[in-house]
């Protein structure tokens, strides 16, 4: 039946609003092309492990230099070769890496390469097996081995993949979301609400599901939506600016009116952030990139390589320029361990970060000490003074620090409070 010209007229603007609603505004295309080359350059850096995350959010933009990308892919591919030779039947892992496995598999669909069919299906045979013990301990202990992140991270690699997930594995997601369980630190996850409803909205785009199981996860779908945008504040940030880029993905997928006011303050509000140069993490950068060019980790499904091939090529220059400038001079950072009698002031260059803030104060001082372990995400602080546990960093009293050790760059005069999860910040 013929539409009618009224209906086409809503149609008409209902496509207007959904284009316009993700803009970026002019004059901010520079930016855009400098975060490209930061990440970019993120891949020139043999002395770290190489990321997949770095690299998906390098296919999803529409800027490329493809032979960077290939080499950086090349990387890539022994640590996917050794996740996915990894014993199956092996009870007892030393650690369970269920979003590496995840990331590895969505960056192997990412690329343009032929892939090699027998280490892609050992690689999802092994993420399946991950997401079959986290499935486990969510009944028997009440929540995922990892995280509900890391969980909802699997989900969506192996349906961007196209592979079918049985609907147990949705239901726990559902019921998780239900029973507010997306948190972190006694507070709302953005980062995981995002993560589940990208994950959600895959399986539900999938039509692998019958319809009374797709009206669960509508309805789920929705309580995210709600959540996300109840966390927004008033500067447009949701949540906090890191786990930003990971909710107007959220939105961007689900498309329509959603976000229609909220989604432009959030990108003004990452814009401003880019300016700043708060975004130098490789992790939180290739979040980023995808939604500076319209785009989703559920496009990982859909990559056109013969636009890549015709796409503009991003060139390096050959002399490395910093964001930043930096200034000579000495900075004066107090370092205080909660609960552990320790309370000095650590002298460091400018533009040192929390991490030299550390290493220096262990150097000066017998009495402490710190251990980090590395991840996607950078180093995170595991031991203080030989007590290991979930040590939650601070500046001033009850500033929760949002960088991790490495990215987070005190001021001069600044306190930094290291806190173990059972003292607090006081």
């Amino acid at each position: 039946m013929a539409l009618s010209w009224p209906t086409l007229v809503i149609l008409v603007q209902v496509f207007i609003v959904q284009v316009q609603l993700y803009e970026i505004p002019e004059g901010h295309n520079h930016f855009i092309k400098s975060l490209n080359r930061k990440l970019l350059r993120k891949t020139l850096d043999v002395t770290q492990d190489a990321n997949p995350s770095v690299y998906i959010g390098l296919r999803l933009s529409e800027d490329h230099n493809l032979e960077k990308e290939k080499e950086y892919h090349q990387r890539l591919k022994p640590f996917t070769l050794a996740l996915s030779s990894s014993n199956l039947n092996v009870d007892s892992d030393d650690e369970l890496k269920t979003g590496l496995v995840a990331l590895h598999l969505m960056a192997q669909r990412a690329s343009c390469e032929k892939t090699d069919a027998l280490m892609q299906s050992k690689l999802i045979a092994r993420l399946k097996n991950h997401l079959l013990k986290e499935k486990e301990s969510i009944v028997l202990n009440g929540g995922p081995l990892t995280s509900y992140y890391q969980y909802s991270l699997g989900i969506l690699a192996l349906c961007v993949n196209d592979k079918f997930i049985d609907r147990h594995f949705i239901n726990k997601l559902i019921v998780a979301e239900e029973r507010d369980q997306f948190v972190l630190g006694g507070s709302i996850s953005i980062d995981t609400e995002a993560m589940a409803g990208l994950a959600l909205l895959c399986s539900k785009n999938s039509n692998n599901y019958p319809r009374y199981e797709v009206v669960h996860i509508k309805k789920a779908i929705r309580n995210i939506k709600e959540k996300i945008l109840a966390s927004q504040k008033a500067d447009g940030q949701f949540g906090n600016i890191y786990s930003t880029p990971l909710a107007v993905q959220f939105f961007l997928a689900l498309g329509g009116h959603s976000g229609k006011e909220a989604s432009p303050k959030a990108m003004a509000a990452l814009l401003e952030a880019m300016k700043l140069g708060k975004f130098s993490n490789p992790m939180m950068m290739s979040q980023l990139l995808p939604i500076l060019h319209q785009k989703t980790y559920l496009d990982v499904a859909k990559m056109k390589c013969e636009e890549m091939t015709d796409s503009p090529q991003l060139v390096l220059s050959s002399i490395h320029t910093h964001d930043e400038a930096v200034e000579d001079g000495m900075i004066k950072v107090r370092l205080v361990v909660s609960g552990y009698h320790f309370n000095k002031v650590v002298e460091v260059p400018s533009h040192s970060s929390l991490l030299d803030v550390l290493e220096t104060a262990q150097r000066q001082n017998s009495y402490f000490s710190y251990e980090t372990k590395d991840s996607l995400h950078g180093p995170f602080l595991t031991t203080v003074n030989n007590v290991e546990g979930q040590w939650f960093l601070y500046k001033d009293k009850n500033v929760p620090l949002l960088e991790g050790v490495a990215d987070y760059k005190p001021e001069d005069g600044e306190k930094i409070i290291l806190s173990l999860s059972s003292f607090g910040s006081n």
